[in-house]
């Protein structure tokens, strides 16, 4: 038997002021559309915005169902949408964030797995990592540079 480590790097910034120009303006999109999601159930809502090679931003929110499966989250709407929209153009960047209406999130909203395996399906196509910034609803902001970092040893068409 051999043992392997997967370990990854994440870079946690104190607030979103000390992000760069590019992932402070992403981020904040990302706010921006977490204003109109429809959550009335969770009262939880998530913003996403995700950042093409072609330097257009595209944004998502959850959308919510009183039948819980048939609803989406942000991350989803928002690459879907991109890979709809401008079909062949890579994602740089997706930025996150979340509110509750119960109480503060005030620690970095992750994508859950679902969203996870979605949008690693748009990094292995693509061949291009896809940068991660997650952010609650105040508080720090971790950034990570692949996708892959948050799902090690993931799921994609090689194995089909």
């Amino acid at each position: 038997m051999r043992k392997k480590t997967i370990s990854f790097e994440l870079q946690v910034f104190e607030t979103m002021d000390e992000l760069g120009p590019e992932d402070k303006k992403l981020l904040q999109s990302a706010i921006e559309a977490r204003k109109n999601a429809y959550a009335p159930y969770s009262k939880f809502n998530v913003g996403a915005a995700v950042l093409l090679q072609n330097d257009v931003v595209v944004i998502g929110n959850n959308q919510e169902n009183a039948s819980y499966p048939s609803g989406l989250c942000a991350e989803r709407v928002a690459v879907f949408q991109a890979g709809a929209k401008y079909p062949g153009i890579a994602i740089k960047s997706i930025a996150i964030t979340a509110m509750s209406e119960n109480h503060m999130v005030d620690s970095p909203a992750a994508p859950c797995g679902n969203c996870r395996q979605a949008i690693s399906e748009y990094e292995f196509r693509q061949k291009e990592p896809i940068s991660i910034l997650m952010m609650g609803e105040k508080g720090e902001v971790i950034k990570c540079n692949s996708l892959s970092d948050i799902l090690p040893l993931g799921f994609n068409n090689t194995y089909l």
